[in-house]
């Protein structure tokens, strides 16, 4: 897996930071094009999704699947991502604004993204409008979607397809494990390892503040002058809110601001049974024959229990 960011890749994601703050696209920071470069595998060896790398906060994550499928067989699964409606993030460009969510699903191999010809009606109405999409060309059986409204996509439907042994040899009837991971708002680190404005800001040394001036862009720069006389001016991004005051005496790594971030990234782990139909067949015919079984007992039993009713009455 390759866990270092290439300088192909470095240069791509500025790109991307850069043409988002031009364009006020609040969309394109925080999501999977960010893994998806930079990350062959989006599952480090320790466990952890690489999201995680970005989106330091964490939250919960809920997964429904079945817990086991047939071979060839359409089924659904959901990713439910909580969180508060009413919150708002801070974007690239100091706004406020909502929540959009992202998600990757990690499925064994075989398993992928079900065509839409093989979709249901009702399950056609539950992805529409869900661009999903395969994490790579040769990883098919990992999926990623987002960003999105998080307004209205709090439960995201994912339709898959399990895989046939018998035409795939790289199953097999067995348990698999299914990693999901997801986010709601945006990360506090770029993938160039720079801070997002998503961050609390901290006095870079200890002294006295000795003066805030706001600027026309909606920045604000604080002076703090140190016992030793060094003076050093910090900004403070536009949308951040300031709990420090003029003349208050603050102290090296001590927040100048609220914690901005609302939102964070979670990952949560089940597993999937690929069951044999020729399995469930067998298990139908053992339980038939059992509960034949015991009835013909039964009916012995009380055909035993009569013969014995007759001899002793003949005694």
């Amino acid at each position: 897996m390759k866990s270092s960011i290439s300088i192909k890749t470095k240069l791509y994601a500025m790109l991307i930071v850069g043409w988002a703050a031009i364009f006020n696209l609040q969309t394109a920071f925080a999501y999977p094009i960010y893994a998806q470069q930079a990350y062959e595998n989006p599952r480090e060896p320790n466990g952890r999704i690489v999201c995680a790398n970005c989106h330091l906060a964490q939250k919960p994550v809920n997964f429904e699947s079945p817990k086991a499928v047939l071979p060839d067989q359409v089924f659904e699964t959901v990713v439910n991502i909580p969180y508060d409606l009413k919150a708002k993030q801070i974007l690239g460009n100091g706004q406020k604004g909502a929540l959009n969510v992202g998600a990757v699903m990690i499925l064994p191999e075989g398993f992928k993204l079900a065509p839409k010809e093989k979709l249901d009606s009702a399950l056609k109405n539950k992805v529409k409008g869900l661009y999903i999409t395969p994490y790579s060309p040769s990883k098919d059986n990992i999926l990623v979607i987002g960003p999105i409204s998080g307004d209205k996509y709090q439960d995201i439907t994912f339709p898959l397809i399990a895989p046939n042994p018998e035409t795939n040899p790289k199953t097999s009837f067995i348990k698999y494990p299914i990693y999901v991971g997801a986010n709601r708002g945006r990360g506090q680190v770029y993938p160039t390892g720079e801070k997002t404005n998503n961050n609390v800001l901290t006095a870079e040394l200890t002294g006295k503040i000795q003066d805030i001036v706001a600027s026309e862009k909606g920045d604000q720069n604080i002076e703090i002058l140190s016992n030793t006389g060094t003076s050093k001016t910090q900004i403070i991004p536009k949308g951040l809110e300031l709990i420090v005051t003029k003349g208050q005496t603050v102290q090296k790594d001590q927040p100048l601001t609220n914690n901005p971030n609302v939102g964070g990234f979670g990952q949560v782990e089940t597993e999937i049974v690929l069951q044999s139909p020729g399995r469930i067949i067998g298990f139908l015919l053992f339980c038939l024959s059992t509960i034949l079984t015991q009835t013909f007992f039964v009916l012995k039993k009380k055909q035993f229990e009569k013969v014995q009713a007759i001899e002793l009455k003949k005694n």
